[in-house]
């Protein structure tokens, strides 16, 4: 901060100083060039003719020695003496006053860029210090700099806006380490509960058949939450490939493969895809689909319908099913969330299939967006900002 202070008053005061310098210099040359004429003007005027002059003869002109005619020499000697002395003294007067003036405006420049360097500067100095006490604990403070709008002011708002980004995520990050210890905690004390009580004893043949299968449905669900994760955060990562996709193919392949699961839950699913290429990661957006009417299948009732829609707008998929209270809609995107308590029933989910929407639509540069319907059930959209008919 001192280092960049000390530039910036060298800055300011030399550029000040040369300011200076160059206009004492001006004043000096045009008051030299102009002194010797206006000083003997002003003697010869004051210098008495003879009175004999007006018999003397018509007037000579005497040029740049004054605008009154010098009849005798010794006039015109005594007039170039009076005027080189006067003029010399003048000019070092003159000089010296400039001097002086000179010294005191440089310690004046320093002094005001000193100062100046260090208003400019004193936001930097401000974020640097707020910076430097950040930790997890403090993610809530900020600059909040009261200034006139300009760089700096600008600079300390988007700061602050950083620091909004970032508190958010790390809330949300807080949030996902809690509830993935939680999620993974239930399954491994189904199973140790399972192991514990199957095995006490000498167990018929038919608990252990039961133990089995509580085992390995544990086991199933143990597996989609890590893969749901690693899912999660790859596609947080960001894309690593981009090739086009076509959205519509995507849709129709990820319904035909839903289509059996949709029977058994008496789902009927309707399709209208209308060609759209989106540039992205092909399996990416195929989880992006699956989940999106996975999900609409299994929050939904028996004789229910699911519609799924590509076209320009992106891709919707709404749902028949039990209401879905508005407030509760933007926090479906977060992981872990749902619209009602888990209940442990099979085919739940993880909770991360919405949340895997979103952050797979974020990697592709595109928006996600839901609303509940008035009849019940809900309405996902997801927006491209790229895409286009192939």
């Amino acid at each position: 901060m001192n280092g960049e202070r000390t530039r910036l008053t060298a800055l300011y005061g030399g550029l000040l100083m040369l300011a200076g310098a160059l206009l004492t210099g001006l004043v000096y040359v045009l008051v030299g060039e102009g002194l010797d004429v206006a000083i003997v003007t002003a003697v010869t005027d004051a210098v008495p003719a003879s009175p004999t002059d007006e018999a003397a003869g018509p007037v000579l002109p005497t040029g740049e020695w004054g605008r009154t005619a010098l009849r005798e020499p010794g006039q015109v000697a005594v007039a170039q003496k009076l005027s080189t002395a006067a003029g010399d003294a003048a000019l070092s007067r003159l000089l010296t006053v400039s001097g002086v003036s000179l010294a005191g405006y440089a310690a004046l420049s320093v002094a005001l860029a000193w100062w100046m360097a260090g208003r400019v500067l004193r936001p930097v100095g401000v974020i640097t210090a707020r910076a430097r006490r950040l930790s997890g604990s403090n993610l809530h403070e900020r600059i909040a700099l009261k200034a006139p709008p300009g760089e700096l002011k600008e600079l300390a708002d988007t700061f602050d806006g950083m620091l909004d980004r970032i508190e958010e995520l790390v809330a949300a990050r807080q949030r996902f380490a809690a509830n993935a210890a939680h999620e993974l905690r239930t399954p491994l004390a189904v199973q140790r509960a399972a192991a514990e009580i199957g095995l006490a004893d000498d167990p018929p043949p038919e608990k252990v058949a039961w133990i089995r299968d509580k085992l390995i449905d544990t086991a199933a669900d143990s597996e989609q939450l890590i893969e749901g994760l690693l899912l999660l955060a790859v596609s947080d990562e960001g894309l690593r490939r981009r090739k086009r996709v076509d959205l519509d193919a995507v849709a129709v392949t990820v319904t035909g493969a839903l289509a059996a699961e949709a029977g058994e839950r008496a789902v009927t699913v309707d399709v209208a895809a209308r060609p759209v290429s989106v540039e992205g990661d092909p399996v990416l957006l195929g989880h992006l689909a699956h989940n999106l009417v996975a999900n609409a299948l299994r929050h939904n009732h028996p004789g229910g319908s699911v519609r799924v829609r590509v076209g320009p707008d992106g891709l919707e998929v709404a749902n028949t099913g039990p209401a879905v209270d508005p407030a509760t809609v933007p926090l479906l995107f977060e992981p872990f969330r749902r619209a009602r308590a888990r209940r442990h029933a099979p085919g739940e989910g993880a909770g991360l299939g919405l949340s895997i929407v979103a952050s797979v639509a974020r990697a592709h540069g595109g928006t996600v967006s839901a609303r509940a319907n008035p009849d019940g059930g809900l309405t996902a959209r997801v927006t491209f900002p790229a895409y286009g008919a192939p």
